[in-house]
């Protein structure tokens, strides 16, 4: 399958299986690179989660994913189930006359007898409207905002969904997105700062936005260890980001030189929060 790059950042670009009105495609692809990031992620959430519920009282909070694509991250902690899994349950409605409603209908039905976190909400960001959709239809998502607000604030309607979040999560937007989209996010409610946690690629510096989230009022830590996002999906991408790595003076021996994408976790609360990763 021919890649191309995306010409900003380099990495492959996957636009056209994010258009799909259903995650058939994008899970196929996704499994034939090995792509586990939202997998590697999901205790890390749990965890998040759990201590925003202990520091907070708050018992059913409310979880933005930015860059949601089809609700996968929703979908890894409310099923309980593993990517393979994932793509093995899309795979099943690989038939040409498959239908997008049936697979819906039967996403829903899954939910209702396996939801894992029936008190938690789940909103969905992303600039895919009908990977939105099918987040929203197969009832992985409470609620959606397709939206870009690296380059506009969001309307009224789009700033009240997004101040619903009490935590903001992410596995691979950064990058795409900047500061200017976590700034809107985090000054929607008014009131109110959402905990966040992003998982960045090791290309990218997570700096310049921690520095702009402490003038709002929040204290950012990076999570030791290493997560594995995906296989590169030419040589040409890996190339292109082995040269960004070496220009940041990061050096990818024994990681991405092997083959495979890398990200690190970056937590973001506000400074009178004293949970801490464990």
């Amino acid at each position: 399958m021919p890649v191309s790059l995306h010409t900003t950042t380099g990495k492959a670009s996957f636009d056209d299986i994010y258009e799909r009105p259903d995650p058939r495609a994008y899970y196929a692809r996704m499994s034939e690179l090995d792509y586990r990031i939202p997998e590697l992620a999901k205790p890390h959430f749990e965890r998040f989660i759990a201590d925003h519920r202990v520091a907070t009282g708050i018992a059913a909070p409310t979880v933005l994913d930015i860059g949601c694509s089809y609700g996968v991250n929703a979908a890894l902690l409310r099923l309980d189930l593993t990517m393979a899994e994932l793509a093995e349950h899309y795979r099943e409605f690989s038939e040409p006359d498959a239908r997008t409603a049936d697979l819906i209908a039967h996403d829903r039905e899954l939910l209702a007898a396996r939801d894992q976190l029936p008190g938690v909400r789940f909103l969905g960001m992303d600039a895919s409207s009908p990977a939105l959709d099918y987040g929203r239809a197969a009832g992985f998502l409470h609620g959606a905002v397709h939206a870009d607000l690296e380059a506009a604030d969001p309307t009224e309607a789009q700033r009240r969904i997004l101040a619903r979040a009490d935590l903001v999560i992410s596995t691979g937007c950064v990058g795409y997105i900047t500061e200017r989209t976590l700034l809107r996010v985090a000054g929607a409610h008014g009131g109110k700062l959402p905990w966040m946690a992003h998982f960045v690629l090791r290309m990218y510096s997570f700096e310049p936005i921690s520095a702009h989230l402490a003038a709002l009022g929040y204290r950012t830590e990076r999570v030791p260890g290493l997560h594995q996002q995906r296989r590169f999906a030419s040589a040409d991408e890996q190339q292109r980001v082995l040269d960004t790595l070496a220009a940041n003076g990061i050096d990818p021996e024994g990681h991405e030189s092997d083959g495979w994408l890398y990200a690190q976790l970056y937590l973001s609360r506000p400074k009178f929060s004293v949970a801490t990763e464990h």
